[in-house]
């Protein structure tokens, strides 16, 4: 129980492991945030309103603090405190937040003002109703972006002293605040509601918590400009290419989002197919990330460039492992899956059938965005921001006419094969760099068990997706000939798919055991000896 106390002194294993169960949950607040966004607008006007209108706060963000004010302070916050200079830490990060907020703020007050033209030009294929109410709820949404860059630089401080539970606890906080939002003014706000809870949640949670246990770890925040800072320059320095640069890694919502303004309801059922996907990719990737830096930070501030290059492939190649794993669970089960938790209100079952699809293209892409992740991480930690923003944003304007040329030819569909492409051509190309710059090789990567598993994720996969699809082929037409299918009530429906989903996981699961175990895979032994199980 002491490793929940917030002051708590994180090693990498408990740290990844108290960020996955984290991420987790936060996971499972926001599938319930999306299912309410769904159960009450469906793939509507409205919802597709309140999906586009994160896109503006979202690249105001980015291209003014690079999307990453932790990533770049705990860089900058390790050195000063391995060389033993914490108080000079402390006056650059109040240089920092004084300026930024200034920078930002005026930001945000010029981004009220021309949202209508915004959202004219990037979603121009929304009619005039839906363009004006996504003008408004992007204006309510707007002002998050300050909780989340502050709360993003105290939190560095927690990071850096390896305090990761407050990490842990903000955003489920901020997942619970749409919900809450939702709940108590739908009724007189619409899903303006939603927008209104959604920026409560980001200053109680991001912001307010890692604010408060930040000053509890003694950092005192004063208004202090100083254009000569060492620290603010530092940060500038790591943040810059982050701010001229565009990674395909963030651009690739918007892409989407832009192209999908001109197929109704199509943003609506590709973000919720994304955020599906991207729960279990946030457990695998950004959790190990997001714990992993502090110390791939250590590692290289250190100059142990062995050991950091072989935690950084042991990484990659173990969060690479699960992605394929968990993609071949995620296809093969992806149907009566978004069916049991999204049916219902104003989502139908047609909906959720062409939402699956979305999300089992998405899902290919799963072990390429989970590699990324650590691998840009790695570059993060030894302080070079350039060189995966200079690749990020060459990937992103050769992907954007593929992009383009997808969705003329296959429609929405042909948004989410552009995505996993794209990611696949991010994910070499950082690694290309690591390779060349002899910070990691390519040759560490444990490729004997990759293949491994993704032979496991072949056979499980194809195995528990033919039988569904086979058990679908003729129950349904057996049901309707004795007249039940039409009586079904949807609770009672809820059941059955609830029931079929166990049973396929469970089959999935027997298949993925026995085949890595016949292969000679480590993953079965080491996961029942984390379980306790053997």
């Amino acid at each position: 129980m002491g490793m929940l106390r917030p002051s708590h002194a994180h090693s990498a294993f408990s740290a990844t492991v108290l960020l996955m169960v984290s991420t987790f949950l936060s996971s499972i607040f926001g599938l319930v945030r999306n299912l309410y966004i769904a159960w009450l607008f469906g793939r509507s006007m409205e919802a597709d309103a309140f999906l586009a209108a994160f896109t503006l706060p979202d690249m105001i963000s980015y291209f003014l603090v690079g999307g990453a004010a932790s990533i770049t302070f705990v860089t900058i916050l390790t050195r000063y405190r391995d060389s033993g200079r914490e108080a000079e830490g402390q006056r650059s990060l109040s240089v920092i937040l004084t300026t930024m907020y200034l920078v930002l703020g005026t930001a945000i007050v010029l981004a009220e003002i021309f949202a209508p033209w915004y959202v004219h030009a990037w979603f121009n294929g929304f009619d005039p109703e839906k363009s004006a109410l996504c003008v408004k709820l992007t204006r309510i949404l707007l002002p998050a972006q300050l909780f989340f860059f502050a709360g993003g630089v105290f939190g560095s401080v927690l990071l850096v002293r390896k305090q990761f539970n407050v990490q842990a606890v903000a955003p489920l906080i901020y997942n619970l605040g749409t919900i809450v939002g939702g709940l108590l003014l739908v009724k007189r706000l619409g899903v303006s509601s939603l927008a209104i809870g959604t920026v409560a949640g980001a200053f109680l949670g991001p912001f307010l918590l890692n604010a408060l246990f930040a000053h509890r770890a003694g950092t005192r925040y004063r208004p202090i400009l100083d254009w000569h800072d060492e620290g603010l320059r530092e940060w500038v320095r790591l943040s810059l290419p982050l701010i001229i640069g565009v990674s395909l890694v963030t651009a690739d919502n918007w892409i989407i989002g832009h192209f999908a303004s001109g197929t109704s309801g199509a943003i609506s059922l590709m973000t919720y197919a994304k955020r599906l996907f991207t729960a279990p990719m946030a457990v695998l990737a950004q959790a190990a990330g997001a714990a992993s830096m502090p110390f791939f930070a250590s590692l290289w501030a250190k100059e142990k460039r062995y050991e950091f290059a072989t935690n950084v492939a042991d990484s990659v190649s173990r969060v690479a492992c699960l992605g394929l794993l968990a993609a071949s669970g995620m296809i093969a089960l992806g149907q009566p899956l978004i069916e049991l938790i999204f049916v219902g209100g104003r989502f139908s079952t047609a909906d959720a059938r062409e939402c699956a699809a979305y999300f089992a293209v998405f899902s290919l892409s799963m072990f390429l965005w989970s590699a990324q992740a650590i691998y840009s991480r790695a570059f993060y930690a030894a302080g070079n921001t350039f060189a995966p923003m200079t690749a990020g944003t060459l990937v992103t304007v050769i992907s954007f006419p593929m992009y383009a040329g997808l969705y003329h030819v296959y429609g929405a569909m042909g948004l989410a094969i552009a995505s996993d492409l794209g990611i696949a051509l991010q994910t070499v190309a950082i690694a290309l760099l690591l390779h060349q710059r002899h910070m990691v090789s390519l040759a560490s990567l444990d490729f004997a068990e990759l293949g491994r598993c993704l032979a496991a994720a072949l056979a499980s996969g194809a195995v528990v997706w033919a039988a569904f699809s086979w058990t679908g082929a003729r129950l349904a037409p057996y049901l309707v000939r004795i007249g039940l299918l039409n009586h079904l009530s949807r609770a009672t429906g809820r059941w059955i798919d609830l029931a079929l989903l166990l049973a396929g996981t469970a089959a999935w699961l027997l298949l993925t055991d026995w085949v890595l175990t016949r292969t000679g895979s480590a993953l079965p032994h080491v996961a029942r000896k984390r379980l306790k199980l053997a």
